[in-house]
């Protein structure tokens, strides 16, 4: 855990109908001084709508070696590699030839994050995708942010239906090929 940084815990309520998963997490997440609180809830919103047996969070920013979620299987082997934010293209290539599957989430214009990534060199681009919510989505749930939060994270038809300590937010979950 990074000097300096808040701990925030989440109460997680899962229903992905589309993929079968039905969980009650009990989350501790650090927010590090520099990260922004919907930097921090996309992280919460990608290990829901990634999770599986084996995924957990890195260990923080300053982990260059790690994504901000990852995947092992029980040898430790990386299945997944998840990227948050608007990561460059080397770091998606390291991330790509590391793991069987990598994916971004974003809570911010994905043309935007996609753009710098064109015409440079990623291993198996094609096969990595850039997911992202409606305009607006995510810094609307991140304003009702506690130190201990209660979260019931909904997806159907990957429409994605959240409660944050009392205030339901929805948005679509969208997703583009990197390539």
């Amino acid at each position: 855990m990074a000097a300096g940084a808040t701990i925030h815990t989440f109460t997680v309520n899962l229903a992905d109908v589309d993929r079968g998963v039905y969980e009650e997490l009990s989350l501790r997440v650090a927010r590090h001084p520099s990260e922004t609180a919907a930097f921090m809830l996309t992280r919460v919103l990608a290990y829901c709508l990634e999770f599986e047996e084996g995924i957990a969070f890195s260990e923080g920013i300053s982990t260059t070696e790690e994504p901000a979620v990852l995947v092992r299987d029980l040898t430790g082997t990386i299945l997944a590699w998840i990227e948050i934010g608007a990561p460059d293209a080397a770091r998606l290539h390291f991330g790509s030839a590391q793991a069987e599957r990598t994916a971004v989430y974003t809570h911010r214009d994905p043309a935007k994050v996609s753009a710098p990534w064109a015409g440079k060199r990623i291993h198996r681009a094609d096969e990595i995708t850039l997911y992202s919510f409606d305009p607006g989505f995510v810094e609307d749930a991140a304003r009702v942010l506690e130190r201990r939060n209660t979260m019931t994270v909904s997806i159907t038809e990957r429409h994605l239906y959240l409660d944050l300590n009392g205030t339901s937010v929805e948005s679509d979950v969208h997703a583009q090929p990197v390539a």
